[in-house]
């Protein structure tokens, strides 16, 4: 059973910088799709950014050119740098992992990390 552990949230003033860490436990780490989600209080999760083994990435529209996924394969650990960071970016993230032509609900998550944009 894959093991993902997000870390790096926290509480920042809007403007400021966050940076999401999920390390995962195992060795074949580079061959699966990786993604950010996030639910806020209310609403369904929603994906935020993933990166396929290639390093292709997709954003969604409300964080492109704030957000930047990356992964580092030989670490096993993908990345969420959050910059600019708005009160409605608000929400718990949570790492995915899913083979190439599974639906993230059907790959491996994490437990999530609470992100806290307030002033």
């Amino acid at each position: 059973q894959l093991q993902l552990v997000e870390s790096g949230g926290g509480s920042v003033q809007p403007g400021g910088s966050l940076r999401l860490s999920c390390a995962a436990s195992t060795r074949i780490f580079s061959i699966f799709v990786l993604g950010w989600y996030r639910q806020a209080p209310g609403k369904q999760r929603e994906l935020v950014a993933d990166i396929t083994g290639s390093h292709s990435t997709n954003y969604a529209d409300s964080v492109k050119s704030r957000f930047t996924i990356s992964r580092d394969n030989a670490k096993n650990t993908v990345y969420l740098q959050m910059n600019s960071l708005k009160p409605e970016d608000t929400a718990r993230y949570y790492c995915n992992a899913r083979g190439r032509y599974e639906t993230a609900s059907s790959g491996s998550w994490g437990q999530g990390t609470q992100v806290t944009v307030s002033s």
